[in-house]
């Protein structure tokens, strides 16, 4: 099935930029964001089935600039427990 979307400019470049990062042309891009906002989402009961989900919606290494990822998450939770309570 074909389908024509007429998008703003700005969505489009978003789009294309991203699909890039990725390696994905943007009819690529644009199929896997279509698909994985249907259907349920699968429950995940281990670490190893949410890196597994992570792996195939293609989120594993989207962060480069992340060099530590250890480092990282210790200074988000000390953002997270230094913010003020609602």
């Amino acid at each position: 099935m074909s389908l024509v979307l007429d998008l703003p400019p700005e969505l489009e470049t978003e789009l294309a930029t991203e699909a890039a990062r990725l390696g994905l042309n943007l009819s690529e891009y644009a199929l896997r964001l279509i698909a994985s906002g249907l259907g349920a989402h699968p429950e995940l009961h281990t670490g190893a089935e949410l890196v597994s989900y992570w792996q195939a919606e293609g989120l594993i290494g989207t962060r480069p600039e992340i060099a530590d990822s250890h480092a990282y998450s210790r200074a988000l939770r000390r953002r997270a427990e230094r913010r003020p309570s609602p």
